[in-house]
């Protein structure tokens, strides 16, 4: 019998990088709460209680290991009309049975549901939740408030509310106005900011700050009143000893009507979507790759949803936006998740009477911003790019949503889907007579390092594809499997799409995830998501050098350089750098190449976070491959973020006798005797002598670059220099 493993140990160690992750979480937490209630017609302090009942209870009774959990983007559609249909006691009672629901299909292990749903339609029916936030809060941002009979009402009067808050003559309206625009410009420009001492505070909660700096300039400097209009001041936040004294009440009167249910229904379909969406997103994120127990989670969901109602807070979600930002600052289990309700109960006690003084059009700006985010431009162009037919699913659920609802809008994407599957392979029968029919033979090969090997036949899209995901979950991931397709007849975007994440995930822990047999397959388009179908369509792309290719290809020759200029998925020797351990790798590319002293210089794409957080990045890096074994390590500049992170359990680890470099770089690693042996005099004294560059060892290769953007011309010289004399010293 094996030993038990120490669970505590770990647990304990993480815990101050937890506790910080959770902070960090909560200032971002506390305004979207704030602003999510509001746009969804409910008491301010509704969004608060959700996220403090999410965070202890689905921490506590969860089975994910790095989400947050509070109240949703997705819901405050189907909460608005909900509150406006029920009114605001009854609204409780619906919220209270769709957690109910959603602990039922947590404990039917019913999570796989959402793999039912083609992934366009799902972006479609997200689009569209997009529109109705920023449809309705708009307006609101501009200090301006109007009642119209639907969301496309709504957005159509865009244009007349800029005019109108062009030409405000009231001083209170300028005011609001101005608020929200500068807020909309923070959380539009502050992620293009790649300053870690700025970034520490999330830009949700810098409009929280400065607006309630703007309100004490005011009080205390100016000896003035707020010169923002009254009416859009937040209000209706009680005290602490208020929320738990005085217990909102839940009216279950309407539980026989239709629209009663109707609404019931539709808090569960989305909040389960969105849960359900976040946690397999979040599993990507995931430093250690571990995967979570939807069914488990669905049922902590729905609890906390239960709770939360009786309470008088919001549907309790899985949100991706926090959770994301949860992984990026160290949270590494469930303890982070309880911290962020904790900080969230130490703000609401000591700071309530503050959170008065914040301008509604700023936290609007928020959930404009949020709403643009889900229903951006980009998200057409990629689903256009993937193929056409892809577009007209997105179209008509995002249509289908905002004119009828959220529900008849998902089953119409579902259903079109359907039939343009039956167009696309001029087959009805392919469905009909294989739906219910077992599609997927596994087996391990019985030869010394077998594969896992996987065949599909028939048709594999997303009425089925739970079929060939139960296969593939049994499987662990440092396995090598092999995914079969040359019985199949068609594979749709939907199942595409999910097999290029587990590729991912393999390569990540250490197996292989190969998919063959699309030799015969064909398709409208060269986007590697694609439907594949037995239908040869030819399709030629042209492409052109821009600028700084040219002057690259300019320095490859100059230099004596090997120069590619195709984007390369072959990014393996990036993954064991700690760096991209919660980062997503897109491809590299304009990569510069000299065999001699195995130096190789590039460009990246890698994305921080999912869905709606996901910021993609590109920079310039340079790989340089090492002759030697050293030991793992990770330097940088010092400043006082690296101090505050000594709080969180981050060591630095001093040089003797050389003060300047350990007062000047902030040096990381396990093996703290081997690195001190490798920062000889030599290698000391030429980082002290250099510009500063982030250095990481994998124990056989550097990982190095400057700034987490592109190089110039001259950058890249300077970079390839630096790499180049850095591994000397090294040798």
């Amino acid at each position: 019998m094996s030993p038990k493993k120490d669970t505590l140990a770990p647990f304990f160690k993480a815990l101050p990088k937890n506790i910080f992750s959770g902070f960090v979480v909560s200032l971002i937490a506390l305004p979207l709460g704030l602003g999510l209630a509001m746009a969804s017609d409910a008491p301010p302090i509704a969004g608060i209680i959700a996220a403090v009942i999410g965070g202890f209870v689905v921490s506590i009774l969860g089975g994910s290991n790095v989400t947050i959990a509070g109240p949703g983007n997705g819901l405050v559609g189907v909460l608005l009309m909900t509150i406006t249909t029920l009114g605001i006691e009854s609204a409780y009672a619906a919220i209270i049975c769709s957690g109910g629901l959603l602990l039922i299909l947590g404990f039917l292990r019913l999570g796989k549901l959402a793999d039912f749903f083609p992934s366009s339609a799902i972006q479609g029916m997200l689009a569209a939740i997009g529109l109705i936030i920023l449809g309705k809060q708009f307006h609101i941002m501009l200090a301006h408030r109007i009642k119209r009979e639907d969301t496309i009402d709504y957005l159509l009067e865009i244009p007349y509310t800029i005019n109108d808050a062009v030409h405000y003559d009231n001083t209170g309206l300028i005011y609001a106005a101005i608020a929200g625009v500068l807020s909309f410009a923070i959380m539009i420009f502050y992620s293009k900011i790649r300053n870690k001492y700025l970034q520490l505070i999330p830009a949700p909660m810098w409009i929280v700050i400065l607006s309630i700096a703007f309100s004490y300039y005011f009080e205390l400097v100016a000896h003035e009143n707020n010169p923002i209009a009254p009416n859009y001041m937040i209000s209706g936040i009680p005290e602490f000893s208020e929320i738990i004294a005085q217990l909102p009440s839940v009216d279950f009167g309407q539980i026989g009507s239709l629209p009663f249910w109707t609404s019931v229904l539709a808090l569960t379909l989305i909040a389960s979507i969105e849960s359900l969406l976040s946690i397999k997103a979040v599993d990507k994120l995931d430093p250690e790759k571990r995967r979570s127990n939807v069914n488990r989670d669905l049922k902590a969901l729905g609890l906390a949803t239960i709770g939360s109602g009786f309470l008088g807070g919001l549907n309790v979600v899985t949100v991706i936006a926090r959770s994301s930002v949860n992984v990026n600052n160290g949270g590494s289990n469930r303890s982070s998740n309880f911290f962020h309700a904790t900080f969230l109960v130490i703000f609401i006690v000591l700071f309530s009477s503050q959170l008065t003084r914040i301008p509604l059009p700023a936290l609007m700006a928020i959930l404009v911003y949020t709403g643009y985010k889900l229903a951006s431009p980009v998200t057409i162009r990629n689903i256009f790019s993937i193929g056409r037919e892809q577009l007209i699913i997105f179209f008509v659920t995002l249509l289908v949503t905002l004119k009828i609802g959220l529900i008849t809008g998902i089953v119409s994407g579902v259903v079109v889907t359907f039939i343009i599957h039956i167009i696309i392979n001029r087959n009805f029968s392919l469905f009909a007579k294989n739906v219910l029919k077992p599609n997927v033979l596994m087996f391990k090969e019985e030869e010394e390092n077998s594969n896992y090997y996987l065949s599909v036949k028939h048709f594999c899209s997303f009425l089925n594809y739970y079929k060939l995901k139960e296969k593939i979950n049994a499987i662990p991931e440092d396995e090598d499997v092999v995914v079969d397709f040359s019985l199949c007849k068609f594979v749709d975007h939907t199942v595409m799409e999910n097999l290029n994440n587990y590729q991912e995930l393999f390569k990540k822990r250490g197996g292989s995830f190969e998919v063959v047999g699309l030799d015969m397959h064909d398709t409208d388009s060269k986007h590697p998501f694609a439907l594949r179908r037995l239908l040869p369509v030819p399709n030629i792309i042209k492409k052109s050098l821009t600028r700084r290719q040219t002057s690259i290809e300019e320095l490859a020759s100059n230099y004596k350089l090997n120069y590619t200029l195709e984007k390369q998925k072959d990014i393996d020797f990036l993954n064991d750098f700690l760096f991209f351990r919660t980062k997503q790798i897109n491809h590299i590319n304009n990569e510069l190449t000299n065999e001699k002293v195995d130096l190789t210089l590039f460009d990246i794409e890698f994305s921080e976070g999912e869905f709606i957080a996901k910021e993609v990045v590109r920079s310039t890096m340079l790989h340089i491959k090492l002759n030697k074994d050293i030991p793992e390590f990770t330097l940088d500049r010092e400043g006082f973020l690296e101090k505050i992170y000594a709080f969180a359990g981050f060591k630095d680890i001093p040089i003797q006798d050389h003060n300047d470099f350990s007062r000047r770089f902030y040096l990381l690693g396990e093996d703290e005797t081997r690195i001190k042996a490798l920062f000889n005099d030599d290698v000391t004294n030429f980082f002290e002598s250099n510009p500063y560059y982030h250095i990481e060892s994998n124990g056989s290769n550097l990982l190095i670059f400057g700034r987490e953007r592109q190089a110039s011309i001259k950058e890249i010289k300077a970079l390839f220099d630096f790499g180049k004399r850095l591994k000397e010293v090294l040798s």
